[in-house]
């Protein structure tokens, strides 16, 4: 059996890649902290991929499918694809922060050392702030105006229109936010001096 025929099969077989590359080039010292990161990598791409996907892709072809009034419009998107990619966008936002949060912990740097920008832990704290105020957008914002705009929940269309714009500007804010965060994250572990 394939096992590239499933999305589950598919993770499984990287999974497996992943702990053969680390057999054979004999890497005895993987520790927790290294896996915390990876773990924190992986779901964060996940979660900033989809982000960009709703940006850049999503939002402005639904766009063009309400405009366009001889095609299918936008019903498959809104019904099948988005509330199955908010599902991964909400889930990953919260895995992503609470294995950067262990990962601090792991590291020594601790939580409350980079959320109060001590010395040593300020470029990653600022990540850190970043990180918490995108993650509270995607809950608090995002995802409560999203399910009126699909229809999981009642809304009048007075209440739908002003759904769409908060939802397109916290959605735009965690745009604007995941470039100084990601600049952040990675520029801690490459020497930024701050």
């Amino acid at each position: 059996m394939n096992p590239l025929t499933s999305i589950l099969g598919t993770i499984i077989s990287g999974f497996v890649l992943s702990i053969i590359i680390v057999l054979v080039l004999g890497t005895s010292g993987i520790n927790l902290w290294e896996l915390e990161v990876w773990a924190h990598v992986l779901v964060g791409i996940t979660w900033i991929g989809l982000l960009y996907y709703f940006n850049f892709v999503q939002v402005p072809a639904v766009g063009e499918a309400l405009g366009d009034e001889g095609g299918p419009g936008p019903a498959a998107i809104n019904k099948y694809v988005a509330p199955r990619a908010l599902l991964w966008f909400r889930w990953s936002a919260v895995a992503t922060w609470l294995t950067g949060a262990a990962a601090l912990e792991t590291m020594g740097i601790g939580i409350v050392n980079a959320f109060t920008l001590q010395s040593g832990a300020a470029v990653i704290g600022i990540g850190a702030w970043l990180g918490t105020i995108m993650l509270f957008n995607v809950w608090v914002l995002i995802w409560p105006n999203q399910k009126k705009i699909l229809g999981m929940v009642e809304a009048s269309a007075e209440q739908i229109a002003s759904a769409k714009k908060v939802a397109l500007m916290a959605s735009r804010t965690n745009t604007l936010l995941s470039i100084p965060m990601l600049m952040c994250m990675t520029g801690h572990a490459h020497g930024l001096p701050f």
